[in-house]
């Protein structure tokens, strides 16, 4: 009889550990390894409006033009933004490949003051205020980087900022690799 007492004790700390053991997992689970529903698929269709008068958006047809394309998506209070700007900026100046910018959820005047600031590598830029194209994309937080085939199917999904050998030893080798496939 004191066993009937016991076990639902057991049975109760035996989930909390689970739990636990569950919780610590995901929590140690570098940004890069979360899952992105796009790879292998084609970019999300949407439609945004240019940053502003300075710059031309990008559409869906511009991610499939037949050449790579690399979406970086930013905002002016993104600090880890700041710091890769420095990548972009060689990013940009690569022969092949097309550096679009996709502000997320920001305003134009802050996002424009940021770019005086650290420098407009981008070709194109589209805006997204209220972030329902972030939710397309599935972006988790900004920075995030996507190539981009030149048929306009996404290759590559890096969540964070393009500092360290993150360029070169993730995104670059991953535009190459859409280079082939294109």
């Amino acid at each position: 009889m004191r066993w009937f007492y016991v076990l639902p004790v057991f049975l109760f700390f035996g989930l909390i550990g689970i739990f636990g053991a569950s919780l610590v997992r995901s929590a140690n689970t570098p940004p890069d390894m979360l899952p992105s529903a796009l790879i292998g698929k084609r970019a999300p269709q949407t439609l945004l409006p240019a940053l502003d008068g300075k710059t031309e958006a990008f559409s869906p047809k511009d991610l499939a033009s037949g050449h790579v394309t690399v979406v970086n998506v930013w905002a002016s209070w993104c600090v880890p933004c700041r710091a890769e700007a420095p990548a972009l900026m060689t990013l940009s100046a690569m022969k092949g490949v097309s550096l679009y910018g996709l502000v997320y959820k920001d305003t134009p005047a802050k996002a424009r003051g940021f770019l005086n600031e650290v420098g407009d590598p981008y070709r194109r830029i589209d805006l997204d205020t209220d972030g329902r194209a972030g939710i397309e994309w599935g972006i988790y937080g900004v920075p995030e980087t996507f190539v981009i085939d030149g048929k306009g199917i996404v290759r590559l999904r890096y969540p964070g900022p393009l500092v360290g050998s993150a360029l070169s030893q993730i995104v670059l080798p991953a535009i190459e690799k859409a280079r082939q496939e294109s």
